[in-house]
C-alpha cells in the first residue's frame, strides 16, 4: 500500500491540510475522512499544502471535486499551495486552474482568505 499521510492544523479561521506521500485510490479515503471532519466541525476555509506530496492520481483529484461544492455552499473554499511541478501538471492537464486557486506558498493562500 502506498505511503500517505494527511494532517490538519488551524491557522485562525482557516484549516491547513498537509499532504505527504502518494495520493491514489488506496489512500484517497484518508483525505475524504479529513474533509468530512472539517465539514462536521463547520470549518469550510481550507488550504491544502502539497509540499510533501509526491504523486496524485485521478482518484485523489476526485476527492477535491467531491468536496469543493460543499465548502463553497458554506461560504468557504479550498485553495492549493506549495505544489511540486509534477503534481501541478496533473491538475493543469485536467483544467483545475480554472476551478481552484493555486499559490506558491501557504502564507499567500492564507492571506487570500483574509481578503475575502
Amino acid at each position: 500500500m502506498a505511503d500517505f499521510n494527511v494532517s490538519a492544523r488551524g491557522v485562525g479561521s482557516v484549516n491547513v491540510l498537509e499532504l505527504k506521500g502518494y495520493l491514489d485510490a488506496h489512500t484517497a479515503p484518508e483525505l475524504e475522512k479529513a474533509f468530512n471532519k472539517l465539514i462536521d466541525d463547520k470549518s469550510f476555509n481550507v488550504v491544502v499544502n502539497f509540499k510533501d506530496l509526491n504523486y496524485i492520481s485521478s482518484a485523489g483529484l476526485g476527492v477535491f471535486m467531491a468536496y469543493v461544492e460543499t465548502m463553497r455552499e458554506n461560504k468557504g473554499d479550498i485553495k492549493f499551495s506549495n505544489m511540486k511541478e509534477n503534481v501541478f501538471n496533473i491538475f493543469d492537464l485536467l483544467g483545475f486552474p480554472v476551478l481552484y486557486e493555486f499559490y506558491k506558498d501557504e502564507t499567500e493562500a492564507l492571506e487570500k482568505f483574509k481578503v475575502q
